[in-house]
Formats: structure tokens, sequence, C-alpha cells
């Protein structure tokens, strides 16, 4: 079997029995076309785990970083369990690589009073201040996806929902709680929404099926726009915009959560964690804030005691 047709197959298997989400299997696709590149005329059904070896020597040696690497090897490992599974190949010559250490980064995010000063640049915006105090709103009540969000249904705001059903990654769906602030948001926006669907439907245009309509092609927000709209808030409340990013307000609404005493099984069922280890990073950033905090407050800290 060509080997086109080995990661085919593959990718089609973990659409349909894993439900992979796209950007996954795009990944997927990627990393092991850029391995078939380097192995040439060689068939996927005689590579010995040394080839394997020396393709992650070849990557390291182009400066790609470990965790990269680390990723690329993980896709080869998973198309030939795959292989094995199906009884293309006897063994899986990827199984007993080591792959390279990943070097643990805490996740960056932002405190209670940087939020509530983006959110009160939203509300500040002018035109779109509506529409741009619902998207803050919901997404730190919510810890969304930013695809999650822009993608939003309008279905799933009508009637005052106290609790929003959000489709994720693999088409898997969860129920995530509004605020109180984020459920007032939404039925300001929807009102000016409706209405300027209603003037659009004079003008002969289709009505939009999702909360925050635009004319791209998507026909929402796309993600890369709200992340300007980001930038600009960022540098409307005073805060350096590099740090303002979609998914550091999804950091803060976790780490926030946690540090006001929210069980860590609750906060990964809301974020659409499928492993409550991916969740636990969030206890390190509340234990690093606790030892800053000691370090700084403590008496004992502060000086070394006399003997």
């Amino acid at each position: 079997m060509s080997a086109d047709r080995w990661i085919s197959a593959f990718l089609d298997a973990q659409a349909a029995e894993l439900g992979a989400a796209q950007n996954t299997l795009l990944g997927y696709g990627r990393d092991l076309k850029g391995f078939m590149d380097w192995l040439g005329d060689r068939d996927l059904e005689t590579v010995r785990r040394e080839d394997i070896e020396a393709y992650l020597v070849a990557c390291e040696a182009e400066g790609l970083a470990p965790a990269t690497r680390a990723r690329r090897l993980s896709a080869i490992r998973q198309l030939y369990r795959f292989a094995f599974e199906e009884g293309w190949r006897a063994d899986n010559p990827a199984q007993r690589i080591a792959g390279p250490g990943r070097t643990a980064q805490l996740p960056k995010t932002l405190s209670v009073e940087e939020v509530d000063r983006l959110l009160s640049a939203a509300r500040e915006t002018g035109r779109e201040r509506l529409r741009n105090t619902c998207l803050m709103e919901v997404l730190y009540a919510t810890g969304l996806r930013v695809s999650e969000l822009v993608g939003l249904p309008v279905s799933a705001a009508r009637g005052d929902p106290r609790m929003l059903l959000v489709k994720g990654k693999g088409g898997k769906e969860r129920m995530v709680p509004l605020s109180p602030d984020a459920r007032a948001a939404i039925a300001a926006w929807l009102t000016a929404r409706d209405d300027a669907e209603e003037a659009a439907k004079t003008k002969g245009l289709p009505a939009s099926r999702f909360l925050f309509p635009s004319r791209s092609k998507e026909g929402h927000l796309t993600r890369h726009g709200f992340s300007l709209l980001l930038k600009d808030l960022s540098v409307a409340a005073g805060i350096d915009p590099t740090r303002v990013t979609p998914h550091v307000l999804r950091h803060a609404f976790a780490t926030h959560l946690l540090e006001g005493g929210a069980d860590l099984r609750a906060i990964q069922t809301m974020l659409g964690h499928a492993d409550l280890a991916t969740t636990e990073i969030y206890t390190h950033v509340l234990d690093a804030r606790l030892r800053a905090l000691v370090e700084e407050h403590h008496p004992l800290a502060k000086a070394p005691r006399k003997a």
C-alpha cells in the first residue's frame, strides 16, 4: 500500500473513530508529509526504528524546537500504531523511541484587575460597544476557545439562558454557565444585532445564524478579527498588547476560578479538556503565585535569621 493511502486511511480513522478536530488532522498530515519527504523513495512498510531516529536527528540539525520534534514523533508513532492494529505491520518501529524533552511552561495570564480594565475598555468602544462587551463578557465568563466563541450560533443565546451549549473540539458538546454580567451583555447585544438583521433583510440580505455575524466567508467574526480587537482593547486599557490574546483570557478564566476555590474537575468540564492532566497546569500557576506571595510577605523570607 502506498504511503499516501496509509496516511489517508489513518486520518480518516482519526476523524471517524476519535472525533479529531480539523486542525488536528491538518497537523498530522503536515507532520507525516514531512517524514515522507525525508524518506524519499523509502516505503513506510520497511521503515526501521533507526530510520525514525535518524529523521529526528535531522530535525534537530534543522534547528526545530523540542516541542516540534516531539509532535512529529507523536504523529509517526500514532501512524505506526494504527498500521500495526490494521495488520499492515507486525510492529511499531516508533514505539520505544524516547522523544525530546519538552520544557514545561506555565500559561501566561492576566490579573483580575487587568481583565476588569479590558471589560471597561470594551464598554467604551463606540459603535461596536454592545458587540464587544458581549464578546468579552462571554469569553471571560466561560473560558471558551476563540473558535467556539466567534462561531456561536445565535440560537444558543436565545431565551436568556443560564447555561450555554457549546460545540467544541471533535464536535463534542458541553454546557458552560453564564454570569449575570454575561447574560445582560448577551441580551443587550441581541437587541442591537436583531435590529441590524431586520434592516439587512429589507435590503434582500439573508439572515445570519451566528451570534456575531460578519461579511467574512465564514459568515461570522473571524478569529483573526477578534485577536485584532483584543489588541485595540489592550491599548485602550493601558495593557501591553503583546500580553493579551484570546488564549490568555481563557487562562485567566481558569486561573481566577481556581484561585477562588473552584473544583479542578469543574474547570476541566467548562474548558472542554478531555484529560484532567491538561487542566492541572493551572495548579502550577497557583503554586507559583503562592510561593511569590510567601517570599514577598512572610517575615522569615525577607531576611536571614541570625544564629
